[in-house]
């Protein structure tokens, strides 16, 4: 995605270090514009932080590859999804999943184009996103694994919302996206996306808000505790799919910051985005595309989200 600094994090959860320490052991050992797209370099970011802990500075943002004009975008199936399990360890506590652009925002360019207030400056209101090569838009693969997402929380007891669900012509835009989850106070949200960065660039990151005050935008309360979010999601990701830490994005620790993402500059809640593989490299493509792998992905999430959850 195109999509799609920060204050020194202050521990507040022991699993924390322990999740930290495991992403980096693992990330070593090789183990849109509008909100969607990640910077797509030939090489670590020099700016971003050289352990989970440690403050990172954003860098610049690549052009993605928007899906094939020729290939018309498949509606989301028909999706039946269970109540909250009573009772369940998540019960009480209220997530957003906001699955990243929307398969028809290419019918509807004027719209998406559209300039919306960041608070840092102005953004597209949403992108079209990218897709593989072979014409799987990563807006599809989003509410795919939003849905996984969804089901794995609410078995868990959780109160699940998504930002759209098929059921919008185009966006929402990056402004109202972030506005959801405000307004339904959520105790985590999470912008699910996938890369369009060059051929090699492989394997998955999450992005955090850097600290920004400027116009409506106010991070100072969310950067803590977004960080220890993203670092939980980022060290069982890893255990749930087997996939490495991005080799182009983090500098190899599955985590990156940045103040240009509406999504983020206007949480008032805590909140990530998760780069989930590269679409635009083959083997990552494979990964993607897969929905036994879709389903570790969606685990790998949930199971992050979890342990910020109960602490």
């Amino acid at each position: 995605m195109r999509h799609h600094e920060s204050l020194p994090p202050t521990p507040r959860r022991p699993l924390r270090l322990a999740a930290a320490a495991a992403l980096l052991c693992l990330g070593l050992a090789g183990c849109g514009d509008g909100d969607g797209t990640a910077q797509a370099q030939a090489g670590p970011s020099g700016g971003a932080a050289t352990t989970p802990a440690a403050p990172a500075s954003p860098s610049p943002a690549p052009t993605k590859a928007a899906p094939s004009p020729s290939k018309s975008p498949a509606k989301s199936p028909a999706h039946t999804t269970p109540p909250p399990a009573p009772g369940g360890p998540l019960s009480g506590r209220t997530v957003v999943i906001d699955p990243g652009h929307n398969p028809r925002n290419h019918l509807h360019t004027a719209a998406i184009n559209r300039q919306v207030d960041i608070g840092t400056g102005h953004k597209e209101c949403d992108t079209t996103g990218t897709a593989t090569n072979g014409g799987y838009a990563e807006a599809e693969f989003t509410l795919d694994v939003a849905h996984r997402l969804r089901d794995l929380l609410r078995a868990q007891g959780a109160k699940v919302l998504l930002t759209y669900d098929g059921d919008r012509e185009f966006g929402p835009c990056v402004d109202e996206r972030a506005r959801i989850g405000n307004e339904a106070h959520a105790d985590a949200v999470v912008s699910v996306h996938a890369d369009g960065s060059a051929v090699g660039n492989r394997g998955f990151h999450v992005i955090l808000p850097a600290l920004v005050r400027g116009g409506g935008a106010d991070t100072s309360k969310i950067v803590e505790p977004s960080r220890d979010l993203g670092t939980r999601i980022a060290g069982l990701f890893v255990r749930s799919t087997g996939s490495s830490p991005s080799n182009y994005v983090g500098g190899k620790t599955g985590l990156d910051v940045r103040k240009d993402l509406g999504g983020l500059n206007l949480s008032t809640v805590p909140k990530v985005f998760i780069e989930c593989g590269n679409m635009r490299d083959p083997k990552d493509a494979a990964l993607l595309t897969s929905p036994g792998w879709r389903q570790k992905a969606a685990q790998g999430i949930a199971d992050g989200i979890s342990s910020y959850l109960k602490g």
